[in-house]
């Protein structure tokens, strides 16, 4: 599947653009310096729509040997797990209307690609991806501990939260992208919860309001080097359970 770019109207560039704009009045001062050096690094812009083909694979590429790779929309979770393995992101290529600017029922390109794709230019965030799938591949068969993967991907990839100098900022993409959310996550109105793996794979999650909490990590690398402990865990609950 590709992006079949020359099918996007004016009326979505110009939704790209709107989205874009909203988020950037507030990115600057909130999100991740990774993620915020990662937007100069794929060559996002507000004035088109990303071409995944000609602009943004050539970059992630040239940083880290990533790719994003067209999906029809929500995928079965072995095919998600392989394609982040083989270090492409899925991504889907539909682009929200106007009256569904501040909700949808699933992902669309703007949550895709705005909110995940620049930081994959980051090598340590990547290799925590590529890590996660390559356990969460060998468990694959197993729904219960893909449930608890599946929470440490929501709580990070998609709803994390990093102190940076002492500061909290945002890099997960479910908040990146959410103009709500995004002032949300940092109130005083909500716990944050320093990173641990234990109680992140107990956590459940919800899909349809904001969390009710968010985990912090320290750094990117401690990311990455948490997967390392993650399958003593889901052995001791597969144990637990037989």
């Amino acid at each position: 599947m590709n992006q079949e770019y020359e099918q996007y109207t004016k009326a979505d560039h110009r939704m790209w653009k709107q989205l874009f704009e909203r988020q950037m009045e507030q990115l600057p001062r909130i999100a991740s310096r990774a993620y915020l050096d990662g937007i100069d690094k794929v060559k996002f812009v507000p004035d088109h729509i990303p071409h995944f083909e000609h602009e943004t694979n050539p970059a992630l590429r040239a940083f880290t040997g990533w790719e994003v790779y067209v999906v029809p929309g929500l995928i079965p979770h072995r095919e998600f797990y392989t394609h982040l393995y083989n270090r492409q992101f899925p991504a889907t290529s539909w682009l929200r209307k106007p009256e569904q600017i501040d909700y949808l029922e699933e992902p669309d390109m703007f949550h895709d690609t705005f909110g995940h794709v620049p930081l994959l230019s980051n090598q340590a965030f990547c290799d925590f991806m590529a890590h996660l799938s390559e356990v969460a591949l060998k468990y694959i068969d197993q729904e219960e501990i893909l449930q608890r993967i599946s929470r440490l991907y929501w709580y990070t990839v998609e709803f994390g939260l990093i102190r940076e100098n002492g500061v909290l900022k945002i890099y997960g993409g479910g908040i990146i992208s959410s103009s709500g959310e995004s002032r949300y996550c940092l109130t005083d109105n909500v716990p944050k919860i320093d990173f641990d793996l234990a109680l992140v794979l107990d956590s459940p999650y919800h899909i349809d309001r904001y969390q009710d909490h968010y985990f912090v990590i320290q750094s990117y690398d401690q990311l990455y080097e948490s997967v390392t402990g993650i399958e003593p865990l889901l052995e001791a609950y597969l144990a637990q359970q037989a």
